[in-house]
């Protein structure tokens, strides 16, 4: 049976230049990068200079680039961080209704420790409007924290415009650009921002790591303690072999970003154009400021979770959203902030197309899809209901 992975959003196969540059450093060299003997010094070397491939990657200095253990990690050092750094000057945080639980989550612990957030709304497509961050703002406002992408809708946000309001304010901002690096082409100079989360998987990376940029004089206070590593604000032992994983694959991966652009956009619009050939399926998330790999659809009538299970049947890997939710009987918060109804956002289903993809892929499941969709509607009593409807009309 063919096998057909379109679920890049949730992580990506890592490649093997990243694999073989990680292998001597998961065994035989193995020294810890803070110590002073040669073993230390070795890996100290290697570590910084997959600091400076990250550094570039982003437009970046290599000391504004701390190694985390992944996206969430960096949220977290980065919303806390600044949230208590920054107490004393005011108790006010933004952020929208779609981030990842990561950030929202966050901010929600922020909330418990007297801290008010507003959590903006999003217009049908999933945008941020910058009036509406203009109005939100108020005297006591210290952060704003907004994705730069998102990861079920593939919405991308004007952070440029964005940051730009907070910066007449002298308002710290973060995005997480979790699903952005490596895979869209970005700068954090024309960006604007003062602190961006990556994550080393999402982009043929390992596992396990990711990095935080922190802008030179970026005021952020420590939310774990135990150890000096990167500048305090990670303590705890360099994961040496993720870290120049990392370094490889972002490295890479910019390298390539438009070349991957254009072949994924193309990819992305085959599909979307077969899916919305099948009756009563709109599509989710800004029809062109979007994701070049990501293809979000609700499918009325038919329940998201059935529709994971037949594809995976017929060997096709997708999501009905975010990976990190994936166990919640819940709607997608996403969805929900974006008007739709209970049922559209039951019936959702995301495929992100990544670099193994190819026009076959697409074909075979523009061929299996609709045959699994007609079949499970006609399980539907409401989609019976609705047929019968249109026929005594």
């Amino acid at each position: 049976m063919r096998k057909v992975y379109l679920d890049h959003g949730a992580t990506t196969p890592m490649r093997d230049e990243v694999f073989e540059a990680m292998k001597p450093f998961l065994k035989d060299n193995f020294g810890n990068p803070s110590s002073l003997h040669s073993f230390g010094r070795e890996m100290k070397k290697h570590v910084d200079d997959a600091r400076e491939k990250v550094a570039v990657a982003l437009g970046a200095k290599p000391e504004e680039i701390v190694f985390t253990s992944g996206g969430t990690e960096s949220d977290n050092i980065a919303i806390q961080g600044v949230a208590r750094r920054l107490k004393n000057k005011g108790n006010h945080i933004i952020t929208s209704q779609i981030e990842h639980h990561a950030a929202l989550d966050a901010c929600k612990a922020l909330e418990d420790e007297g801290f008010e957030v507003t959590y903006l709304p999003v217009d049908e497509n999933g945008m941020v409007s910058p009036s509406d961050l203009k109005d939100a703002i108020t005297d006591q406002t210290i952060l704003v924290t907004i994705m730069h992408a998102n990861n079920e809708v593939g919405t991308i946000q004007p952070i440029k415009e964005l940051s730009e309001i907070a910066k007449e304010k002298d308002i710290t901002f973060h995005t997480d650009a979790v699903q952005t690096v490596g895979n869209y082409p970005l700068d954090v100079n024309d960006l604007g921002v003062d602190l961006l989360s990556l994550s080393g998987h999402k982009l043929n990376g390992p596992k396990g790591i990711g990095a935080l940029y922190v802008k030179k004089g970026t005021k952020v206070k420590r939310i774990t303690h135990g150890g000096s590593q990167e500048k305090k604000l990670r303590p705890g032992t360099e994961n040496v072999p993720a870290i120049i994983g990392l370094g490889v694959a972002i490295e890479l991966a910019v390298k390539e970003v438009n070349e991957k652009v254009e072949k994924y956009a193309c990819l992305r619009d085959k599909l979307i154009d077969g899916i919305l050939k099948i009756e009563d399926v709109k599509l989710n998330g800004h029809p062109t400021k979007r994701l070049p790999g990501n293809v979000n659809v609700s499918i009325d009538y038919v329940e998201g979770e059935s529709l994971l299970l037949n594809l995976d049947m017929k060997g096709i890997a997708g999501s009905s959203g975010s990976a990190c939710t994936s166990g919640s009987l819940e709607p997608s918060h996403v969805l929900k902030a974006m008007g739709l109804d209970h049922q559209s956002a039951h019936g959702s289903l995301r495929f992100t197309i990544g670099r193994g993809n190819n026009e076959e892929d697409i074909d075979y499941v523009l061929e299996v899809l609709p045959e699994i969709v007609s079949r499970l509607r006609e399980m539907s009593s409401v989609w019976k209901g609705k047929e019968a409807a249109e026929k005594k009309n």
